[in-house]
This record gives structure tokens, C-alpha cells and sequence, in this order.
């Protein structure tokens, strides 16, 4: 089965892998010296920190770890003893490995060294033939020195490059797909409850880690508070994270998951990355928007484009927090509806569910997409919303399209767009209809079909003739009295109170809309055909 880690490559752009300890063995310099592995071979991928030359019997207490030690053993000779307590002083400082330089001292492997190093777990190795050591060590030490020039300069590049970023104005997701380029594995940002706030990486990638989400994240902090974590998650499998916050406030993390570069530049890739994040947020990147609230929009929106297959989308909304399974789902569109306002209204009302404002063209357009459990009245409860919204926002313009529930996520995209198409066909003139709270496909009969025809060649004409003599003369008031007049059902009383005229100022007005449009707004067919024309026209301008 190919895990996450398999997908992934060594970023082209990292420094060098660092050296372990069989690697190190497989140096030519290191290979004319006839190494062999008399012990603790089953530990040779321990990382190589540095290369320490030392004779002293004493030498674990100048170790700081991760140590490669090499020795003649000249003051060990003879002294057993001495030899099994150097092997436990290593292993006690947590030295990679210790090479034995055979020669005069031990012409051949000392057992003792050799079973001592055994029980510890500690490389033990031996050079047949003469060796000089400070060609060793001055190879080993010159590619240390070039990773960690290396290293530092990818965090300053990576540095650089996010600052531009933010300088520039970039969104969120701009960062995160520089950050993804450095560190050629996905990358995770999250809220302190584990829910995915946004993803960049190869998209199959990131969907073999959102696919596990839970687990990964109940494994990799459910136990561990430290740095590293677990699932196929700790920091020796390339799981490295970073805390964001600020002022003594911690409020999320980055996740590079399956980093698979050395692990302190990883740290560096993470810090960076973290320090950007955070500054990005200080500053109100992406207009001022949460990262929950850009996350719920980037969702809904390749939901409702249908870009994207809706079954690669339920990872990223189950890691997101939506429940998706054995749920009914109600798509909503509401006109005239703040985000903040509608999330606040569905944790009031203990419903779950997504919400963000779509479209961006500013026309006040904001999906909801409700989970329910199967149990639950789906349209009762969409009533309640509605009802409650309408009357905590005090905004007759406001206006909840709703399509039927679904059972299946695969429908959701399509629910999604009869509910943008419900609400765009009444948005014009909702204050002069009584639409009922929610308003669904089977109430807006003609004004439904004409905006589906909008685009037809053959209905622009039409509308541009009917209305020619309004459009011409770029009449905005008269045409918003023609809406609504139509829109009432010719109910004069009615227009008048909404546009806030008497009535002889109404009538005044009519007399000039029929003169214009040479009609008789009396006659019902007349009327009908001037009332198709402006649906057509309002559809084709929005």
C-alpha cells in the first residue's frame, strides 16, 4: 500500500540529506581503510553530528551526542574493565558510533568492546588496514559545515520570499504553496481543535494526509505536547510542526507532513514558515477574513464551481470539522447576510455546518451548507433558521434560498447551485414579493426560467427592444419603479409605499414608463411582455 511518505521526494531545493553513520562508512577515504561492522549494525542510520578524535579512557563526558568517535584504544590495552565502561560512557552520551583503528594496541576486534557494544546498541567498528584519522575527520567536518550554511540559507531564501509575499498582499494560500515549493511535501495549517484551516501541496498528497486526518491528529497530539508528533507522525518521519500564536497567545499550527530533508532544516522550513503565518495574520491579510472564514470559502466555493469532483472534496471537509458521514445536507444561499452573523446564528441555534461568503463580486451572496443528523426535520429546521434570521437581522432585503436536502455528498455541488440560482432569480425584487422564509425552486416559476435563458441571443434582443425606451435614456429610477410595480402585481398602493411617493407622484411616474415604452401597462399581455423583458435584462446584468 503507498503511504503518504512514498509520494513524497527529497525537496530539490534542500540542503544535503546529513550523513549517518553507513553513509559515512561508504566514503572512499573511509573505504581504504577495510572498515567492517563488529557490532550494532542494526544502528547505522544514526545521524552523524560531528567527527571527535579522542584517546582519553574518560572521553563520554566531553560528548554532547551524535558524536563519531575514533580511537587507537592505545589506553584501553589490557585493562577489560576499561573497555567496557569507554563502550557504556559512549552509549551513556549518546555518541553515533566509535571506530576502532586496529594496530598495536588490538591487532584484532576486542571481544570485550565488541559484546559491550552489542548490549548497547552502539556501532562498533573496525579499520583493518592504517588509517589516517584527520583525513576523516576533515571530510566528515567540511559537509557538516556545508549543511548548515546550506540550511541557513534556505531559511533566509524561504524568508525572503514569504516577506515579498506579504509585502505584496498575497492571500494565505500564496504562502502556503511557497512554503509546499521549499519543503516538497504538504503542508497543514490548523486551529488549536485540529481542524484544517488550509492545505498546499501535490493535491493527491495532501488527500492521502486529510483522508487520515483524525487519526493523525488525535496521534500525533492526543499524547505528546511537545514538538514532534506521531501517526506516521513524528519528527524522525518528516512530521514536523510549528507553534502560531502571538503576545502569550497560541491559536494554531503548521504541519509539514512527510518532510523528508534533514530534520533540523525542517525545523528551520517550519519556523520560517510560522513566523510568516503569523505576521500575515497581524497584518489582516486576504481583506480581513479569518483563515476559518477563507478556509469555508476556498470548500464551498470549488463545491459549488464543480471543478473539482466532490468526492476529492470530503477530505478537506471532514478535516475541516464538517461531520460528513450518515449527515443530510441542506445547501442555502442567503442575499444580504453577513458570514460572521450566520455562523454566530448556527452555533446559537447548535447546528453544524459551513458558511462563507461566495461569488466575489460583492452582490452580498453567502453559502451555508447545513449537516444534519438523518433524524433530524431537515426543512423544519431550515425554517427555524430562516425565521430567526429574519428577524434578529431586521433587513427585509434578506433573503434565504434554500434546494432540497441531500443525503449523498455527491449531490451537495449540485444543491449548492439551485440554491445560488433560487436566490439570484428573486434578488432584484425581493422587498416587493412575499416570498415565503425560505424560498426554494418551485417559487420562482417565470422569474426562474428566464434567468436559465438569459444568455440565449434571441432573449437579449428581445429585452433590449422591450425596454429600449428606458435603457436608452439610462433611467435607473423609472426602471426600479417599473420592477416593482411588476413585481407587486401591478399593485399601485403598494409601490407607491415602497419607493416612498405618493400615489399622484406614482401615477406621474407610470404615465412616463407606458410613454417611453409605448405600452399600455393595463393590458395583460402587454404588461407580461415588458415584465419578461426586465427579468431577462436583470438576469443578463447579474
Amino acid at each position: 500500500m503507498t503511504t503518504v511518505s512514498d509520494r513524497l521526494a527529497t525537496p530539490s531545493n534542500s540542503p544535503e540529506p546529513p550523513l549517518s553513520v553507513r553513509q559515512v562508512l561508504a566514503l572512499e577515504r573511509v573505504l581504504a581503510g577495510e572498515p567492517e561492522v563488529v557490532a550494532g549494525a542494526g544502528h547505522l542510520d544514526r545521524l552523524v553530528r560531528w567527527v571527535h578524535v579522542a584517546e582519553a579512557a574518560d572521553v563520554g563526558v566531553m560528548l554532547n551526542g551524535g558524536e563519531m568517535v575514533l580511537t587507537t584504544g592505545v589506553l584501553l590495552a589490557g585493562d577489560e574493565e576499561k573497555q567496557a565502561e569507554y563502550i557504556r560512557s559512549l552509549h551513556r552520551a549518546e555518541a553515533a558510533a566509535v571506530v576502532l583503528g586496529l594496530g598495536r594496541a588490538f591487532p584484532r576486534p576486542p571481544d570485550v568492546m565488541r559484546r559491550a557494544a552489542e548490549r548497547c546498541g552502539l556501532p562498533l567498528v573496525v579499520l583493518h588496514r592504517p588509517f589516517p584519522f584527520a583525513e576523516l575527520t576533515e571530510e566528515v567536518q567540511s559537509r557538516l559545515v556545508r549543511q548548515k550554511f546550506a540550511a541557513v540559507s534556505l531559511s533566509e531564501s524561504v524568508r525572503t520570499a514569504l516577506t515579498a509575499l506579504i509585502t505584496a498582499g498575497a492571500p494565505l494560500q500564496a504562502l502556503l504553496d511557497e512554503i509546499a515549493q521549499h519543503s516538497a511535501c504538504p503542508v497543514v495549517v490548523t486551529n488549536l481543535a485540529h481542524r484544517v484551516l488550509a492545505t498546499a501541496g501535490e493535491r493527491s498528497a495532501v488527500d492521502d494526509v486529510l483522508r487520515d486526518w483524525e487519526r493523525i491528529a488525535r496521534q500525533a497530539w492526543g499524547h505528546h505536547p511537545g514538538r514532534s508528533g506521531t501517526g506516521g507522525g513524528s519528527e524522525g518521519d518528516g512530521w514536523i510542526r510549528a507553534e502560531l500564536g502571538g503576545r502569550g497567545e497560541r491559536w494554531g499550527r503548521i504541519v509539514l507532513c512527510g518532510y523528508r530533508g534533514d530534520i533540523a532544516t525542517g525545523r528551520l522550513l517550519a519556523d520560517r514558515a510560522a513566523e510568516a503565518l503569523v505576521l500575515h495574520r497581524m497584518l489582516g491579510g486576504a481583506a480581513g477574513r479569518t483563515w476559518e472564514e477563507q478556509s469555508a470559502q476556498g470548500l464551498l466555493t470549488d463545491l459549488l464551481s464543480g471543478v473539482v469532483p466532490a468526492r476529492q472534496l470530503l477530505p478537506r471537509a471532514r478535516a475541516a470539522g464538517l461531520p460528513v458521514n450518515r449527515r443530510t445536507f441542506v445547501p442555502l444561499v442567503v442575499r444580504d447576510g453577513e458570514p460572521a452573523e450566520l455562523d454566530r446564528l448556527l452555533r446559537l441555534l447548535g447546528l453544524r455546518g459551513l458558511v462563507a461568503e461566495i461569488g466575489g463580486q460583492g452582490d452580498g451572496s453567502t453559502a451555508v451548507l447545513l449537516s444534519l443528523a438523518r433524524d433530524q426535520d431537515a426543512d423544519a429546521l431550515t425554517e427555524h433558521f430562516a425565521a430567526r434570521l429574519r428577524t434578529e437581522s431586521h433587513r427585509a432585503a434578506t433573503v434565504v434560498a434554500a434546494a432540497d436536502a441531500r443525503t449523498a455528498w455527491d449531490d451537495v455541488p449540485a444543491g449548492l447551485r439551485e440554491a445560488r440560482h433560487v436566490a439570484d432569480a428573486v434578488a432584484d425584487s425581493a422587498p416587493a414579493l412575499d416570498l415565503p422564509a425560505v424560498v426554494r425552486l418551485r417559487d420562482v416559476h417565470l422569474r426562474g426560467l428566464v434567468r436559465l435563458l438569459r444568455d440565449d441571443p434571441y432573449v437579449q434582443s428581445f429585452a433590449e427592444r422591450e425596454l429600449n425606451g428606458l435603457l436608452c435614456r439610462a433611467d435607473g429610477d423609472l426602471l426600479a419603479v417599473l420592477r416593482t410595480y411588476l413585481a407587486t402585481g401591478r399593485n399601485k398602493s403598494r409601490t407607491a409605499q415602497l419607493h416612498h411617493v405618493s400615489r399622484p407622484a406614482l401615477y406621474r411616474r407610470l404615465e412616463a414608463i407606458q410613454a417611453r415604452l409605448g405600452v399600455d401597462l393595463d393590458d395583460f399581455e402587454q404588461a407580461a411582455s415588458v415584465h419578461i423583458a426586465l427579468l431577462a435584462h436583470d438576469a443578463q446584468q447579474r
